[in-house]
């Protein structure tokens, strides 16, 4: 019994910090893309075509058999990566970068059908301060923008939304072979586009680069994290990346974010953190009592 409860705690502590992994590796994405001047669709393809090349390398014999949920997950994987890098290319990276982050609202509301995941008054109230605490951080830095771009955005918050829930639905499967597939469209889709960009030597290695540490790794320790958190987890901790993105950014070029920036950014990670003290705390009263009530069970 007190070796199932370490367990459990054991997985969700290391899901989460694989969560964390995850997001502090996707918000150098700003300062890697920062040098590329490629078609976006070359971009997506490319990064993804060498992240399904380090998954192939990690899985070795991927599974050929699919059915709705898996074709599903990497329908929804593609879209997330083509629709967000279309978004931010005809509105601004803000708008494009807040709105696909919406995506916890929709998790929020489809889980309970979806999942069997119901959303707690704790949920919205985490939900409404992550959006919020967003929407301050982007304050300076938003503005009406493209009308296209911000709905392509919107909808890249919803295909992220599906993302993690086809992840969850198929949690007893293996999730780094189904985001293999997803890089794999997505590359299918965006390669071709790539000789039209005509990448010199220095941009195929940043490719390279941005492929494996920007998308494939992330997205190994993305995939293994969803196995043992909630979907609205799953969405909100990633939140992080951008908060982390003008950090390095101030770390590498001494650009300093605005007061709205920081109070936002501590609204955000005041909302993750929280809530997930909150959880933690009434998930070890919850197993402080089934360890009490199993101690109190007398000998077979």
């Amino acid at each position: 019994m007190n070796y199932i409860i370490a367990k459990l705690k054991n997985d969700r502590t290391r899901s989460i910090i694989f969560m964390i992994i995850a997001a502090l590796l996707w918000s150098t994405g700003g300062l890697l893309l920062k040098g590329l001047d490629l078609n976006p669709l070359a971009v997506a393809g490319s990064r993804s075509l060498v992240a399904a090349l380090l998954m192939l390398a990690i899985i070795k014999k991927p599974s050929l058999k699919f059915n709705m949920y898996k074709l599903g997950f990497a329908v929804a994987f593609a879209a997330t990566m083509i629709l967000y890098i279309a978004g931010n290319k005809l509105t601004a990276a803000a708008n494009a970068i807040m709105l696909q982050y919406t995506a916890p609202i929709y998790v929020a509301l489809l889980g309970a059908w979806f999942l069997n995941e119901p959303t707690s008054r704790l949920d919205w109230v985490a939900i409404f301060l992550t959006v919020g605490g967003m929407f301050l951080f982007f304050l300076d830095d938003l503005t009406p923008g493209n009308i296209i771009g911000n709905i392509l955005s919107i909808l890249s918050g919803v295909s992220f939304a599906f993302v993690v829930m086809m992840l969850r639905k198929q949690k007893d499967q293996s999730p780094i072979e189904l985001v293999f597939w997803g890089n794999l469209l997505t590359a299918a889709i965006g390669v071709p586009f790539l000789p039209g960009s005509a990448p010199d030597r220095s941009d195929l290695v940043m490719l390279v680069i941005i492929g494996l540490f920007q998308i494939g790794l992330p997205y190994v320790f993305f995939a293994y994290g969803t196995k043992h958190v909630s979907a609205l987890e799953a969405v909100l901790i990633p939140v992080l990346e951008p908060i982390l993105n003008p950090v390095w950014v101030f770390l590498m070029m001494g650009e300093k974010p605005g007061r709205f920036a920081l109070l936002g950014g501590f609204i955000v990670l005041l909302a993750i953190v929280g809530r997930g003290v909150i959880i933690t705390l009434k998930v070890n009263k919850h197993r402080k009592d089934i360890q009490t009530a199993y101690n109190k069970e007398p000998p077979l």
